[in-house]
């Protein structure tokens, strides 16, 4: 029975034309042989399976070829071709610095490097992860490769580049390897399979070009166990149940759900995806993978961004033509933030719940609304309450008079804010002076109050600025007079907190050390609620954050709202003192509270140190 060889060794290619996906690097390593100018030392990098060590024998072996093509290939037919088909060349050293990094081994490769080769025209060493070596090897190896000898050439491969020191790559030519796209390794599959006499469905091949990620050892792996799990008859079905990929069609069925607004169903929908063992995490990702797709196949511009077959494509077409492209891009980012929140989260299911809530949520009507899953629309509130609201009903022709409320000037006895009264006003309370006192409209039965700019011109009495006679009323606000100041908002302990821990933030790097002491500060607040005390340890924090001081209370009385927030420093006497108890005094403190302290001291002649 013959020997099975798996694809990634039997069908390795052997000639610059048979390599994958790397067309413009094996032109230029043809072209360079072609005309005989060869650098001493070549470093090919790239990720892994993307045939860099391929590309570096198919190199050695064609150098060395006695009969080239024409289109600068080796003949496969000299000695020196057959020797190399037949792993028999002595000319061609290959060295795994995964396993052999020491200087030891870099001393027995250069001892190898002083004989010239007896067969053929160079010797090739290709050293593979070179970035394994060591840094000691590395400075063994640099005046060797710097200066080899004519036959000698080194070629070096390494998939972390930036771990190969700058020394090193100065004395190489680089090469820089691709990730090999979905559509070159489908068409190499598609070869392999007919040479295997199986039977594979496009799509199929597809999803394994894709599960790859550029690395087309890893695709032909994955091949050998698709073919031995579907004895020879690859599907798509067969592929993805195997490999435990999400169907297209579970993505398909999401976003109809999305545009539909069924909460439910998304949710009924992914509690089938968890039933079948798939995790929340590859889920949410493949589903910005999906809506990341029909963004691209809104436009024919990005339409080749699209790696999938030509019946999908028309999928993802039909179904983008039914997306919003802002639909799109809000989706996108839920699907985006749920993913960088996935890890760290504690009910992972529940956040990948809520995140397809929203996303049934994008293209309803109430999208505002409390119950889509987002912050709603925020109202704009009036004297620092929420805005009342409208009556239920008016006559046809009524009209609402509009009252405009300002703070009694003409007294001089009491603050403006000192007196006031609290009005019903269709259900919301309203603030205002007690005096003057305002009469209600009767004859509406309810009346709205809003802040207007009178558009009359400035009257001596306040008599000209109501029609209809009126004179009992608080004249509107005249043309060139301040505004009415805003009043001052309640705030909560935990709201003063959070802004005394703001300001710290905002100081500047001189001030780092206040900073960090506001940071172990706590204040609190008052009862009378405007006034937040901070109790400090010792006179020099006491000193250094009364410097602090109207810069605090001017910074909290902005972020707060409030106009009358007052800080007071606290120096804790206790805390003083016992920072100030000597050793001595501590002991005795603490003889105080158990008097056995002395005994045990006594006992065993212990003393204070």
């Amino acid at each position: 029975m013959e020997n099975f060889i798996v694809s990634a060794r039997k069908y390795r290619p052997s000639t610059f034309d048979t390599v994958i996906g790397q067309k413009g690097l094996t032109t230029t390593l043809k072209n360079a042989i072609r005309e005989d100018k060869l650098a001493h030392a070549y470093l090919f990098c790239g990720p892994r399976g993307v045939g860099k060590t391929t590309c570096a024998r198919i190199f050695a072996k064609t150098i060395n070829c006695d009969h080239l093509t024409p289109e600068g290939e080796a003949c496969n037919e000299c000695e020196s071709c057959r020797a190399f088909n037949e792993g028999r060349s002595l000319n061609i050293h290959e060295l795994d610095a995964a396993s052999n990094n020491s200087v030891e081994d870099i001393r027995n490769l250069i001892d190898q490097v002083r004989i010239p080769p007896q067969v053929g025209r160079y010797k090739v060493f290709i050293i593979d992860e070179v970035h394994m070596l060591s840094t000691a090897a590395f400075n063994a190896f640099l005046k060797t490769l710097e200066e080899p000898p004519a036959y000698a050439k080194f070629i070096l491969a390494t998939t972390e580049r930036h771990k190969v020191l700058p020394t090193i790559l100065s004395r190489c030519q680089v090469y820089d390897f691709y990730r090999i796209s979905v559509g070159d390794m489908v068409d190499h599959l598609r070869s392999v399979a007919a040479k295997e006499g199986v039977t594979a469905e496009e799509q199929a091949l597809m999803v394994i070009a894709q599960k790859a990620d550029g690395g087309m050892r890893d695709a032909l792996s994955i091949f050998d166990q698709m073919v031995s799990y579907s004895a020879g008859n690859l599907t798509y079905k067969s592929v993805i149940d195997n490999l435990n990929i999400l169907d297209y069609d579970y993505f398909f069925r999401f976003t109809d759900l999305f545009l539909e607004n069924k909460t439910s169903d998304c949710i009924l929908l992914f509690n089938e995806i968890l039933s079948r063992g798939f995790d929340g995490g590859n889920f949410i990702g493949g589903l910005a993978s999906h809506l990341r797709d029909l963004l691209v196949s809104h436009d024919a511009v990005t339409l080749p961004l699209l790696d999938v077959g030509e019946e999908m494509r028309n999928r993802y077409q039909e179904q983008a033509a039914r997306c919003p492209q802002k639909f799109l891009y809000k989706a996108i980012r839920l699907c985006n933030d749920c993913d960088l929140n996935y890890r760290i989260s504690r009910n992972k299911r529940l956040l990948v719940e809520l995140t397809l809530i929203q996303l049934s949520q994008l293209t309803s009507d109430d999208a505002d609304d409390a119950s889509a899953g987002r912050r709603p629309a925020q109202l704009k509130p009036i004297f620092g309450t929420a805005q009342p609201a409208a009556p239920a009903s008016l006559p046809k022709n009524s009209t609402q008079p509009v009252v405009s409320i300002i703070p009694n000037t003409t007294s001089t006895t009491k603050a403006p804010t000192e007196v006031q009264k609290t009005q019903k006003v269709q259900g919301a309370e309203v603030q205002q002076p007690s005096q003057p006192k305002l009469p209600q409209r009767s004859r509406l039965g309810t009346v709205s109050i809003r802040a207007k700019k009178a558009d009359a011109p400035p009257a001596e009495t306040p008599t000209n600025n109501f029609p209809d006679g009126e004179t009992n009323r608080t004249p509107l606000p005249q043309e060139g007079k301040e505004n009415v100041p805003a009043p001052d908002k309640p705030f909560s302990e935990e709201d003063m907190q959070a802004a005394w821990r703001t300001f710290a933030a905002s100081l500047p790097r001189e001030d780092i050390a206040t900073a960090g002491r506001m940071n172990a500060l706590l204040p609190h607040l008052e009862e009378d609620g405007v006034t937040f005390s901070v109790s400090v340890a010792n006179n020099l924090i006491e000193s250094d954050l009364r410097k602090k001081k109207s810069a605090i209370e001017a910074y909290m009385r902005k972020e707060l709202q409030n106009s009358r927030v007052t800080m007071e420093i606290i120096v804790s006497e206790a805390a003083v003192s016992a920072r100030l108890l000597t050793p001595r005094q501590q002991y005795e403190e603490m003889v105080k509270e158990n008097p056995n302290l002395q005994l045990l001291m006594s006992t065993f002649d212990l003393d204070l140190v």
